[in-house]
């Protein structure tokens, strides 16, 4: 008892009381606060988990990722079915037996309640008339906008340091080209997923156009060169770093953006990397493949960490899909992109074929101003294991028998051993780690991922 309340009378230490929720309503309140969260993404639902609860729990984390493995996007028309999961998830009922337990139940700080604001339309970017209608809709003051922007490239010669809008990264690549990973910092990060969720993702891309957009995935992709005679991959080269700037803008107003905030949303999304980063270049790759790198980078481009690079890759690219997609349909086959990988498949015609096929591929792709990379062509016929994105598509799509097998044995020997004699990758959330190997299983191959899924349900955790 406080010093406050000590020598209260029997009313006031009752009407001091905080009452306790039970299980259900902190189940409820979650996943409200999930669904009112503005981006559906660990950090983000972990953050509005951790204000309903007054403190980040450590179970929060754990919840958060099986939600994200179960729901790949907010399932905002059905909350109560959202509440149903997180009440039954392992992980939330045993925190609530840990609570109970030592007498300590869990509380809330406070509810949260839906957000109410109109749901953007399918396909209609929003009228963004002026930077002050811009500067509002992204929640940044008209000078930080002009700042973020950078439209006059000042970032690029500044010193290193805390005003620098990205953070650098090279990763180097045994016997390729490094790459170079540019963060965003937090609030030009923040800027960009507004504008991605608001305004690039209402944008419509190709039909041919599978990574990054919803309703589509790699499996949809995959499943489009299922039971052919003939697969052929492509990969492009330095794929972010060649979408410029200038293709950026013009894929803008095309979306019907005036120009003066089509260019300060190309400046958000786009930078250039300074001098220092490009001469820190490691080791790696063909000296003209590592020229074209440094030409592009010294360019605007796309930067490989935004959160609203991928979509901009594919507006940028609609062009080259819509003639790769030509191309394909004249030899009577049928084209997919995911991402930097290009996908063809058709019958004996294009088999017969093949190499003057992707010789004409190549063409195309250098005619919009990509390159493809000649060690990653690949022909494959029925004959052999055809991939596309990694998924094996011969008659249905499925994963490598290889990689089933071994997720099979592992699930099998937990049942058996326990599941500690297999976390041989010292993984910090080893069942959440099998559910989504088991969940991709799963989606490429229902009537296998059912079996492993009863085989799971025996593990004792």
């Amino acid at each position: 008892m406080t010093s406050k309340l000590r020598g209260a009378t029997p009313a006031a230490l009752v009407l001091a009381r905080r009452p306790h929720p039970s299980s259900s309503e902190v189940a409820s309140t979650l996943a409200l606060a999930f669904l009112s969260s503005k981006f559906w993404h660990a950090t983000a639902l972990s953050e509005a988990g951790s204000a309903v609860l007054g403190a980040r729990r450590r179970w929060l984390g754990p919840l958060v990722r099986e939600t994200l493995t179960v729901y790949r996007e907010a399932p905002h028309d059905a909350p109560r079915a959202l509440t149903a999961f997180i009440a039954a998830a392992d992980v939330f009922r045993a925190a609530v037996a840990h609570a109970d337990a030592s007498g300590v139940p869990i509380g809330l700080a406070h509810h949260r309640i839906p957000l109410t604001r109109a749901r953007p339309v399918p396909g209609v970017v929003p009228p963004l008339g002026t930077l002050a209608e811009l500067a509002d809709f992204l929640e940044l003051p008209i000078g930080d906008l002009d700042w973020f922007a950078d439209t006059r490239q000042w970032n690029r010669h500044a010193p290193s340091g805390a005003l620098q809008h990205y953070r650098y990264e090279w990763r180097a690549r045994a016997g390729r080209t490094p790459r170079l990973l540019e963060i965003p910092g937090a609030r030009l990060r923040s800027a960009q997923r507004t504008l991605l969720t608001g305004v690039i993702g209402l944008v419509p891309t190709h039909d041919a156009a599978h990574g990054f957009v919803p309703g589509r995935s790699a499996v949809t992709g995959a499943s489009r060169h299922t039971g052919t005679d003939v697969v052929i991959s492509l990969d492009l080269t330095t794929f972010f770093a060649r979408v410029t700037g200038a293709r950026i803008y013009g894929t803008l107003r095309r979306a019907g953006l005036p120009e003066a905030v089509a260019y300060t949303i190309t400046g958000l999304c786009t930078t250039a990397a300074p001098p220092r980063v490009i001469a820190a270049m490691p080791a790696g790759g063909r000296p003209e493949e590592r020229f074209a790198l440094r030409q592009a980078l010294a360019a605007t481009h796309l930067p490989q960490g935004a959160p609203s690079s991928p979509m901009l890759a594919n507006l940028a690219l609609r062009r080259l899909d819509s003639r790769l997609a030509g191309w394909a349909a004249a030899a009577s086959s049928v084209y997919t992109r995911y991402a930097d990988d290009l996908a063809f498949s058709g019958d004996l015609t294009l088999a017969r074929r093949a190499d003057a096929f992707a010789r004409g591929v190549e063409r195309i792709v250098a005619a919009e101003g990509h390159l493809v990379n000649p060690h990653k062509t690949r022909v494959r016929r029925a004959s052999v294991k055809q991939t596309v994105t990694g998924i094996v598509v011969n008659t249905q799509t499925n994963m490598s028998r290889q990689e089933s097998d071994r997720l099979k044995a592992i699930i099998h020997n937990c049942a058996r051993h326990g599941p500690e004699s297999q976390n041989r990758g010292a993984h910090p959330e080893f069942r959440a780690h099998l559910l989504g190997r088991l969940s991709w299983l799963e989606t490429l191959n229902p009537a296998r991922g059912r079996k492993l899924r009863a085989e799971f349900s025996r593990i004792h955790w």
